[in-house]
């Protein structure tokens, strides 16, 4: 463990690079994505790296696998919108055989790209009921092994019976606006991605496509909160953490009001709590503005106080969509609840992965 968590240490403090992002980051990015592999192959005990699609571009940051081949849910290389099994419905279902627990290395083809995720389902999972599921993203120069070690949420999701999904971005990056890397310079269509993405796992097992969240470190809270502007259709709920919205605020129009957690430490120097002048936003103002769009009471109000942690929420939301900020004193660019952090130092006084998993029980997509 000592050594997986040193070399985590490189994949995840490289997000630190964001401060510029755009094309001229292709160059340290091309670096990032060497570091990046190496480290994802040196936490696993045994390593494959999925070959491309005919005709497709594999991602050079989303080509290695974290654990173990994958001998988990056979992806067909299609998305599958209009899936019958989105309505939820058991019956409605795909009868295809699953491994529960951890599968990496799994396929898409999108946009020209052979794209890869990996997977964990719950041992609760049987196929016969509709389960949730939750994306989490990872932050710049990391990747989806890192995520999944770093988040600790395959620890929850076992406990709730909740379905977590860990999609690569390209070059570890991730479209997301005002951050980062390949993925933003190249106008990577990262939102249409994970459209597919879904489409792709529901063809594999029984989704309740009115419980489907999100959640990200850092870019990949960033990627949340663009989900939560441009795929409220099929996200019902985001908990971002230390990534604000990165779009123009005027860009971001959900379709409709969506509940959303953030979590952020006030001495971040990755992600500063008060912005910066490369464009990412006060956090508060951020959070402020989620409240305006879903037609929150003005004013907020604080919900926990507890140690180094202050929540304030704005309630009184249409369609109940409360929206929360979980601000962590002296805390960095860290998950909240996990000891691990790349820049600063984190929290241990509240497990973001169980407060914002609450949130999502709360919430269904009508």
């Amino acid at each position: 463990m000592r050594t997986c968590v040193a070399k985590l240490v490189v994949g995840l403090s490289l997000v630190g690079a964001a401060v510029g992002c755009g094309e001229s980051d292709a160059a340290d990015t091309a670096q990032t994505d060497t570091e990046a592999s190496s480290t994802t192959s040196e936490m696993a005990s045994t390593s494959a790296n999925p070959t491309a699609g005919s005709g497709g571009t594999t991602d050079p940051g989303s080509t290695t696998t974290g654990t173990a081949p994958s001998s988990g849910p056979a992806t067909s290389g299609t998305s599958t919108e209009g899936d019958s099994s989105s309505s939820g419905d058991p019956a409605a279902c795909p009868d295809a055989p699953v491994r529960t627990g951890e599968s990496v290395g799994l396929q898409l083809e999108f946009d020209g790209r052979t794209r890869n995720y990996n997977m964990f389902v719950p041992s609760s999972y049987d196929g016969s009921e509709a389960t949730p599921l939750v994306f989490n993203f990872h932050g710049f120069g990391s990747n989806a092994a890192q995520q999944s070690f770093f988040s600790d949420l395959n620890v929850d999701a076992e406990e709730r019976g909740v379905i977590a999904v860990y999609p690569n971005g390209v070059s570890n990056s991730w479209n997301a606006g005002a951050c980062c890397g390949v993925a933003t310079g190249r106008e990577v269509d990262d939102v249409g991605f994970v459209r597919a993405l879904l489409d792709e796992v529901a063809s594999t097992l029984c989704i309740d496509r009115s419980r489907v969240y999100a959640t990200g470190m850092s870019n990949g809270g960033f990627m949340s909160h663009r989900l939560a502007c441009e795929a409220a259709d099929i996200i019902t709920a985001v908990g971002p953490v230390a990534g604000p919205l990165g779009l123009p605020p005027e860009d971001c129009q959900p379709a409709r009001p969506i509940p959303v957690i953030h979590f952020h430490g006030t001495a971040d120097l990755v992600v500063p709590y008060p912005g910066n002048l490369t464009g990412f936003p006060p956090v508060e103002e951020s959070l402020q503005g989620w409240a305006d769009r879903n037609g929150c009471d003005p004013e907020s109000s604080v919900t926990l106080e507890m140690d180094d942690v202050s929540c304030q929420s704005w309630d009184g939301c249409d369609g109940d969509a409360t929206v929360t900020l979980c601000a962590l004193a002296g805390a960095g660019h860290c998950w909240p609840g996990q000891a691990f952090c790349p820049s600063g130092v984190s929290s241990l006084t509240v497990r973001a992965n169980a407060m914002m998993l609450d949130l999502f029980e709360q919430h269904t997509l009508q």
